[in-house]
């Protein structure tokens, strides 16, 4: 798949205004010598709203159905380039829209997850998965050990460094930021019809999913899943494994239902939704600290 002109540049570029949105998305300059992504091809992540000033730092590990011309799109048709398989659709959308909400940065990758899944280990065979959602994919069956690390190389790293980087930045002010993850799920996965407008994925840090659940079981037209349809005790739950917390970062994971913000009114509303929820918690100015610091009396949760 092509990359669209709203992202459209030479990469001595560093930014583009997307029509509806209050802050530049940016991407980074690629090294010439990078062995599979080219001049024109979707750089391994994005970033937006650079200078938000709110402790809180968004991912969307699966915010981009795009591929660089040397993987030939992993042999596959466009049009499951515009599936779910490929990415979480609207999730791009839904955390660009967030980020403005909330005043956050963000970090965005801009590869399909069907190149190496940001959101997986990568020693794990679900990173490069042979079939996926019941279709073959054609580029990832077979691959070598060193296929996979130049993958991993070109995309993985340069995406999780980025998030590393930002969490780095909010350290070296004296802040614990908060961490939200933003995906999109399908409304039915294997005939089974999935109810819910919002999940919330968590483990084992209440802080921030315990309150935001509350919040949402309030509202009569809003139906709110608690680890559902995935849940955040999951070991495929790389990002926030690996960069919250061990780090002990208030975290969440956010699922929203594709159908409601695959365009830009859905995702524009849902992101307002999901701000209206988070709001008051994330400006509990005793959330940001380290979980073992945390005073977890039932008189917070």
């Amino acid at each position: 798949m092509p990359w669209p002109n709203e992202y459209a540049g030479e990469y001595s570029l560093s930014k583009v205004k997307i029509a509806g949105y209050s802050h530049f998305l940016n991407y980074p300059q690629i090294d010439g010598h990078d062995p599979l992504i080219g001049p024109g091809d979707p750089p391994p992540f994005m970033t937006y709203n650079d200078h938000g000033q709110a402790p809180v730092l968004l991912v969307a590990d699966h915010a981009s159905p795009f591929f660089p011309a040397r993987l030939n799109q992993l042999g596959l048709a466009d049009w499951v380039l515009e599936r779910h398989v490929a990415f979480d659709i609207g999730s791009d959308k839904l955390a660009r829209f967030l980020a403005d909400e909330l005043d956050a940065q963000a970090v965005l990758a801009g590869f399909s997850r069907l190149i190496v899944d940001p959101n997986r280990q990568p020693g794990d065979a679900s990173a490069f998965p042979e079939i996926s959602d019941g279709i073959a994919i054609p580029g990832n069956i077979g691959l070598d050990e060193r296929q996979k690390a130049l993958r991993v190389q070109s995309f993985f790293k340069p995406y999780h460094d980025k998030i590393t980087d930002r969490i780095n930045g909010f350290a070296a002010r004296g802040i614990v930021p908060a961490m939200i993850s933003v995906h999109t799920c399908t409304p039915v996965f294997d005939r089974v019809v999935r109810p819910w407008h919002i999940g919330i994925m968590w483990d084992k840090d209440p802080r921030i999913p315990v309150p935001l659940i509350r919040h949402f079981e309030g509202m009569d037209d809003v139906c709110i899943g608690d680890n559902e349809p995935y849940s955040g005790s999951h070991p495929h739950d790389f990002t926030i494994d690996y960069h919250a917390e061990p780090a002990g970062l208030p975290h969440v994971g956010i699922e929203v239902r594709q159908d409601l913000v695959q365009d830009d009114d859905g995702a524009r509303k849902w992101a307002a939704i999901l701000a209206g929820g988070l709001q008051e918690i994330l400006a509990d100015e005793d959330l940001y600290c380290p979980l073992e610091k945390f005073n977890q009396s039932s008189t917070r949760l």
